[in-house]
C-alpha cells in the first residue's frame, strides 16, 4: 500500500489500486458510498481522496457511468409486468431512475412568487426556519 504524504496528521492510506476496484464496483451498479465502504474508507476520506488524486476522481466518474448503465439495464430487464402481456412498469421504472439519478431523470418544479398581474411582491418578507434549530427558552 502506498503511503502518500499528508501535510497534516498521519500518512494517507490511499492506494492507486482503489481506482480499479472502484470501476469494477461501478460495473455492479454500486454507488459512490458503496464503493467507498467496499474499499474500507469513510465517505469524508473518500471525497478528500477524490479531490487530492485525479486518477481516483476519474475512476469514480467512470464508475458512476457504469453504475447508471447497470441500473438502466436492470430496469430494462426486470421492470416488466407479464400477467397477460409483457409491459414495462413505467411508474416503478420512473421512480427508481429518478431516485438513483436525479439530475438526469427527476422532474423539476420551478416555483415563482409574484404579485398581482405578475408584478413583484411588495411589503412581503420571506424567512426560512431551520426545523433542526433549537427553540428559544421561555
Amino acid at each position: 500500500m502506498s503511503e502518500t504524504a499528508n501535510p497534516v496528521g498521519r500518512p494517507s492510506l490511499y492506494d492507486a489500486s482503489y481506482c480499479d476496484k472502484a470501476i469494477e464496483l461501478g460495473k455492479l451498479g454500486k454507488s459512490t458510498e458503496q464503493i467507498l465502504a467496499n474499499i474500507g474508507v469513510g465517505i469524508a476520506t473518500g471525497y478528500r481522496w477524490r479531490e487530492e488524486h485525479p486518477e481516483f476522481r476519474e475512476a469514480l466518474e467512470i464508475a458512476k457511468g457504469y453504475e447508471q448503465v447497470w441500473w438502466e439495464d436492470m430496469a430494462m430487464a426486470y421492470m416488466v409486468e407479464s400477467k397477460d402481456t409483457e409491459r414495462l412498469n413505467t411508474g416503478l421504472w420512473s421512480r427508481s431512475m429518478a431516485a438513483r439519478f436525479p439530475r438526469k431523470y427527476s422532474e423539476r418544479i420551478k416555483q415563482e412568487l409574484t404579485g398581482a398581474d405578475g408584478a413583484p411582491l411588495k411589503g412581503v418578507e420571506i424567512s426560512f426556519v431551520d426545523p433542526n434549530a433549537s427553540k428559544p427558552a421561555d
